[in-house]
């Protein structure tokens, strides 16, 4: 029975072939395509799903499934999609299951289940949470000035653009546009076109300079800081490198020195 249930429910494999049946399933009742063999597929995939977290805890232990990550994140979403199976069996026009019908779409997220395939992903997630951990400071200093200039320009432009900076949460996105370089010309361009031109060129100047420092210079900064602490690990695998080719030589110096030594005797 072990021997079949590592075969299939617990081959990793033929989980994802399943995963990637149901995702092909779901895109096409997603266009409108509602053939009942895509139903009775999309439930035979659900059911192979809730099996696999029933076998995997029968064969491991419930604490040990659990306490996994990946495991926890399939058994959510086996949960949350649950539901789904009961709706063929009930009247769909008394009840409107638009919900649960929606929770079964989080199973394609089971696709995440492909970077734990990757080579060295336990390196790659430790060096995203150092990076993550170092350059936190960074990030909350830029979301500091991100407010700060959105509360600025809400103040400044409510009345003359208030498709931008009516309210602090809009200014603060639409300065977020700036900083991103994400069609930022757009807004200067609406407050010079609602104001007068010497104001318009003043605007300009004002958002090319939002622009050069923190979407340009700021983000780049952000980026070398993210990546210094990504490679990290491998600096300081290659200064123990180093440092061990320096012991090395050192040593050889020495037996060098006391060969010579031996043969001037």
């Amino acid at each position: 029975m072990r021997r079949l249930l590592d075969k299939t429910l617990l081959n990793d494999h033929v989980i994802l072939v399943v995963i990637l049946i149901n995702s092909v399933v779901i895109y096409m009742q997603e266009s409108g395509l509602n053939h009942p063999l895509l139903l009775g597929i999309d439930i035979a995939c659900t059911v192979i799903f809730l099996l696999e977290m029933i076998a995997k805890q029968v064969c491991f232990g419930a604490k040990n499934y659990w306490h996994d990550g990946w495991n926890r994140l399939d058994g959510m979403l086996v949960i949350l999609s649950l539901p789904s199976l009961v709706v063929p069996f009930l009247d769909i026009t008394t009840f409107n299951f638009s919900a649960i019908l929606t929770l079964r779409l989080m199973r394609v997220i089971r696709f995440l289940r492909l970077f734990h395939f990757f080579p060295n992903i336990a390196q790659i997630g430790a060096g995203l949470k150092r990076a993550l951990r170092d350059s936190g400071v960074v990030l909350f200093g830029f979301g500091v000035l991100l407010v700060l200039f959105g509360l600025i320009n809400c103040s400044l432009y409510r009345e003359v653009a208030p498709e931008y900076f009516s309210t602090p949460i809009r200014s603060i996105y639409s300065v977020f546009r700036v900083f991103t370089v994400e069609g930022w010309y757009e807004i200067p361009d609406a407050i010079a076109a609602a104001t007068s031109p010497f104001i318009g060129r003043i605007t300009r100047l004002y958002f090319c300079l939002l622009l050069a420092a923190f979407g340009i210079l700021g983000l780049s900064f952000i980026n070398s800081v993210f990546v210094d602490a990504m490679v990290a690990d491998n600096n300081d695998d290659l200064k123990t490198q180093l440092d061990r080719m320096e012991e090395q030589q050192t040593r050889l110096e020495q037996d060098i020195k006391e060969l010579k030594e031996q043969i001037t005797k």
